[in-house]
């Protein structure tokens, strides 16, 4: 299903970092090509084992979506294997289910067991443990399907009067297409990774200081507002937010001065996360925080206030 090459490297160094020790990375499946969104029917009416049900399949939410073979040209014969597919459905939790057997035959036949250790995990993700020279990091492989040159209709992106970007670096960004990941048992997760990082990099084109404001709060995040394995608040929450700023804030001279544009972000992070809600960047209709433990956010709400009620405490 997946062959890994020098280019495969190159995209890994590219993939999100959740928090200091763990790491996200999408493993790109070979075979599907020429993808075509087409509408697809309505109600899937089998369980993940391909049994019958007499009652429909949930359908997906706004960030989530059926993914039929029909909708790439001419996929290659093992794609349409009953092991990751079903009535012409590419299903992600069986395609995770393959994905983490080749895993762990690679780890054996590479002579890698001292060094890599395969980890339970909740939800669609292979997590393997790896034992470096000075820690252990832990790494989220997820089996992912790349769509290239297109565009999905659900991120109606850019909006109707953004100043931010430029037309010509939407263009390019929607150029670079997005990601399908296996992340869930029916549906596949739309994912933008290659645009963010597109965007990441000309965001401080004009010599602001975006990026680095966006450095010192996740920095704040990690040692104050929710430190350890598994932080309420991700980067990728943080990386949306700076997005919708630099969005409202398009002017050179709006990012002029570090302290004001870290309180900015700090400022839209309290109300995002006290108000439990927080627009994703390309769909904008889906809230990244739907599912978070609430008790959580509050907890970080509180100490955010704190740093917002005398932030020299925190930045000298």
């Amino acid at each position: 299903m997946t062959n890994f090459t020098e280019e495969d490297l190159d995209h890994y160094l590219q993939n999100q970092v959740l928090t200091p020790n763990l790491f996200l990375i999408s493993v790109p499946m070979r075979g599907l090509t020429g993808y075509k969104e087409k509408r697809t029917r309505q109600w899937r009416y089998y369980t993940l084992s391909g049994s019958q049900l007499l009652s429909p399949v949930r359908e997906p939410e706004k960030l989530h979506q059926w993914l039929e073979l029909e909708s790439f040209v001419n996929p290659v014969q093992e794609w349409h294997d009953e092991c990751v597919a079903i009535e012409g459905d590419l299903v992600p939790s069986k395609v995770v289910s393959v994905f983490k057997e080749q895993v762990e035959v690679a780890i054996k036949t590479c002579g890698l067991t001292e060094k890599l250790n395969m980890q339970e995990s909740l939800g669609s993700v292979v997590r393997v443990a790896v034992e470096t020279s000075e820690v252990q990091i832990e790494v989220d492989l997820v089996p992912t399907v790349e769509i290239l040159n297109c565009w999905p209709k659900k991120a109606r992106w850019p909006r109707l009067l953004q100043r931010w970007p430029s037309k010509e670096c939407t263009r390019c960004i929607k150029s670079f297409g997005y990601n399908l990941m296996a992340s869930s048992n029916y549906h596949w997760l739309l994912s933008f990774s290659r645009a963010e990082q597109v965007l990441l990099a000309g965001i401080d084109e004009d010599g602001g200081c975006r990026k680095k404001s966006y450095r010192v709060v996740r920095q704040l995040k990690e040692d104050f507002w929710c430190p350890g394995s598994k932080p309420v608040i991700t980067t990728h929450h943080l990386q949306n937010l700076l997005f919708w700023t630099c969005e409202k804030y398009p002017s050179t001279r709006d990012w002029c001065n570090l302290q004001k544009c870290v309180l900015r972000l700090v400022q839209k992070l309290y109300k995002c996360v006290s108000q439990r809600y927080l627009r994703h960047y390309f769909v904008c209709t889906y809230n990244l925080l739907k599912y978070t433990n609430t008790n959580d956010l509050d907890d970080m709400a509180k100490k955010i206030a704190e740093f917002l009620n005398n932030p020299s405490t925190y930045i000298p």
